[in-house]
């Protein structure tokens, strides 16, 4: 037999033997290692992985605290929250997002004015993971759509949260403001902690003014969720603490009470409680339903109200700087009596015009032929110009702006009514800063008559008509009446900075007030006829303002002047004359006389206060009452 037939068995078996042991110690060396490995994952590095994992699964969301409540003086809800069902995407989560808002406009009614607002917002700075709205108060229908495709929709969720209302929109929309959903600028100011989650913040008026109290602060949960991000229980809460309540001094009734007054005519009517500050009422007409504002006005919407001639976005009862006219004669009456320059027993000679200097120019009086001889009463009852005319030139600038300062005039006194406007009041130095003229004498004339610069709000003139009420004591007007549940109102407000207004010789309050008195009771008073039959005693001081200038021997003819160049209407007053509980100015832009237009108006605002609201007011007819000029 062959050589080559026979094995060697031995050999092979050392052979196998070695690959056996070298698989084996192979086998152990891999399993050591994955044993090590178990070992650094499961016991040294559980902590890590188990933090890993949980984020991968558990999230913490932010939780939104409930905005305050804000009231009226009785407890009538004027601002609160109301359940909207909305789809919102989370940006993060969709792979596609063209394809998804292609799906959502198939199911959903989405205007093409929603896809543009959202794809603005994709653009805009924001928190990761942060829920975008697409559309706003889906109905029944639209929510069980959703859920139907939920499963073909990742990032994409209907939420349930509470948005603004105001039941009383037009209303109280210029004195409440209201809140909008946090844009960019607004981004980067407030306190990302705090804001987490929240969607709305205050854009004007009170919403705005006292943000932070209606905000509240923020709260967290713990929430399991799945692959697609969707959640599947919540695991921890800490709960948000919701914003304060507030109750104002605005008294809802009286409010409504005022924009059925102006009857739809542009205006302003701001109503005062003296002796705290408190405004009772506040209203701008026309206004504007504030909840289109909420979660977005429509570019139409807007573009209606903002073009609108009648300009229903502009508050004129803080914001509308108009030539205060007559109504200032009071405080300038106080001013002359106190700076010496005039008494109780001086008497004028009205022809019906003033001049500085013989053959000068000719500064009319609003009665074409004069009031004849009169004293500083009369001339406030009358509202005789020349008297007031030559008190203004006795005084000079330096006096008048000296002691208008004192009422308020150009500068903004309130202490929380946001976006009140300062008017105008003007000094020498004033006028060579802006216009680089001295102050000449003619000046001082038209400033006596609140012509000329001078520049004062609606709320301005309820302000100093309410230091006139108080004999010279200061509050400065504010809305916050109380925090709901909270005693420290002091750390609430603004600390008032007003000094009362001191005179040399405190009986000329009474003496002015008196005057004041004979304005609205007086047989020539220009308001008498507002007055009529009135149970109690008031004070006033019609006025109005030219909208623009006559030539000097040019005479005024209403009927042949377009309605928007007509005089302004104003009327300042208090009642009742003694303990006042009310004071008003009334501004009915265009109106013509201030005794015919606006002393009704302001009439019919002191009934209400003083002698109970009717429940169904007649309509007060205005302008039909004019005693002349004023």
């Amino acid at each position: 037999m062959p050589w080559g037939e026979f094995k060697d068995t031995a050999a092979e078996r050392r052979l196998f033997q070695r690959r056996t042991l070298v698989v084996f110690g192979f086998v152990v060396l891999m399993l050591g290692g994955l044993l090590g490995r178990m070992y650094q994952l499961q016991v040294l590095e559980h902590d890590t992985y188990t933090t890993l994992s949980d984020k991968n699964r558990v999230q913490v969301q932010s939780v939104a605290p409930t905005r305050g409540l804000i009231y009226d003086r009785n407890g009538t809800l004027l601002a609160e929250n109301r359940p909207v069902f909305s789809v919102t995407i989370v940006p993060e989560r969709v792979s596609d997002m063209d394809t998804t808002l292609a799906q959502l406009t198939q199911l959903l009614s989405i205007s093409e004015e929603d896809l543009e607002r959202f794809q603005r917002r994709l653009t805009e700075p924001r928190r990761p993971y942060q829920e975008l709205p697409l559309r706003y108060d889906l109905d029944e229908q639209e929510i069980a759509a959703l859920a139907v495709h939920r499963h073909e929709l990742p990032g994409v969720e209907v939420s349930a949260e509470l948005v603004r209302y105001y039941p009383y929109g037009e209303i109280t929309s210029h004195a409440l403001g209201y809140v909008g959903r946090i844009n960019r600028e607004e981004l980067q100011r407030i306190d990302p902690v705090n804001y987490a989650g929240t969607n709305y913040i205050g854009k004007s008026g009170i919403e705005y003014f006292y943000e932070e109290k209606l905000h509240g602060r923020v709260g967290y949960q713990h929430v399991e969720t799945n692959a697609r991000g969707r959640t599947l229980r919540v695991l921890e809460r800490e709960n948000p603490v919701p914003g304060e309540d507030l109750r104002l001094h605005l008294d809802l009734q009286l409010q409504k009470l005022a924009y059925q007054l102006l009857d739809g005519r542009r205006g302003a009517i701001v109503a005062v409680e003296p002796t705290t500050g408190g405004l009772l009422a506040l209203a701008s007409v026309p206004g504007f339903d504030a909840n289109l504002f909420v979660t977005g006005i429509g570019v139409a919407a807007y573009r209606e109200l903002s073009t609108s001639h009648d300009k229903p976005l502009f508050n004129r009862a803080l914001r509308g700087q108009y030539p205060p006219g007559s109504t200032i004669k009071p405080m300038m009456g106080i001013a002359a009596l106190d700076s010496g320059v005039t008494t109780r027993d001086r008497v004028v000679w009205d022809p019906g015009y003033f001049q500085l200097q013989a053959g000068g120019r000719r500064y009319r009086d609003w009665k074409r032929g004069g009031h004849g001889w009169v004293d500083l009463t009369d001339s406030i009852a009358e509202s005789c110009d020349i008297y007031f005319y030559d008190a203004a030139v006795r005084m000079g600038i330096d006096t008048m702006h000296d002691y208008m300062d004192r009422f308020g005039f150009g500068q903004d006194t309130s202490l929380d009514v946001s976006g009140a406007l300062s008017g105008l009041l003007p000094s020498r130095d004033w006028k060579k800063a802006v216009r680089n003229e001295p102050w000449y004498p003619g000046d001082s004339v038209n400033m006596g008559i609140g012509q000329g610069f001078l520049l004062a709000t609606p709320l301005q003139l309820a302000t100093a008509t309410a230091v006139v009420a108080n004999r010279g004591t200061w509050a400065e007007p504010r809305l916050l009446l109380d925090v709901v549940g909270d005693d420290s109102l002091e750390a609430v407000l603004p600390e008032t900075t007003r000094e009362s207004v001191v005179l040399k010789n405190p009986d000329d309050w009474e003496f002015v007030v008196n005057a004041m008195a004979e304005v609205m009771h007086g047989r020539r008073g220009t308001a008498r006829r507002a007055a009529l039959g009135a149970p109690y005693r008031m004070a006033g001081k019609t006025g109005t303002a030219q909208v623009f200038s006559l030539a000097q021997d040019e005479e005024y003819d209403e009927e042949e002047v377009r309605e928007r160049l007509r005089d302004h209407a104003l009327f300042v007053g208090f009642a009742p004359l003694d303990e006042p509980k009310i004071a008003v100015a009334v501004i009915v832009e265009n109106g013509g006389s201030g005794s015919g237009t606006a002393a009704p108006v302001a009439r019919a605002m002191f009934d209400a206060w003083l002698l109970g609201f009717p429940e169904d007011p007649a309509p007060v007819v205005i302008g039909a009452h004019s005693e002349g000029g004023e």
